[in-house]
């Protein structure tokens, strides 16, 4: 942690990413619920790609040092991202899909956010290193 940043402010990175975050990730379930129904969690499924494909990209600028890792590992990665991804509510509604004995939707919800949520970790990184070329 870099001497020039002081705990405090580090703790209002976070504050304030995660503000940013889980408003954002409001806005964004209401627009998806709004848009697909409530059938499936297509609105937790999106924030998490999302949530996903920002993350590579915020890890491959910092490796590549475009971004500062105290600053925008706090303020991105930790306040917003944490606030704004959903692995918690992608645990719940998994469960219950089970819960209410649709095995398929469960299934097809873990799948498509693993798989898809990696790839857009990867896509993101890759996209950073292309575009840094």
């Amino acid at each position: 942690m870099s001497s020039a940043i002081s705990n405090v402010t580090l703790y209002a990175f976070v504050a304030l990413g995660g503000a940013c975050g889980a408003s954002l990730r409001f806005y964004i379930s209401q627009l998806v619920l709004n848009w697909l129904g409530k059938g499936f969690p297509f609105a937790t499924l999106m924030v998490n790609i999302i949530g996903s494909f920002v993350m590579g990209s915020l890890y491959q600028l910092i490796e590549n040092e475009v971004l500062d890792i105290n600053i925008h590992r706090t303020l991105l990665g930790i306040g917003f991202l944490g606030a704004f991804t959903t692995f918690s509510t992608f645990s719940l509604d998994s469960l219950l899909l089970l819960q209410q004995g649709e095995v398929l939707k469960a299934a097809i919800n873990i799948l498509l956010n693993v798989s898809l949520c990696i790839g857009a970790a990867a896509l993101g990184m890759f996209m950073v290193t292309a575009l840094a070329k």
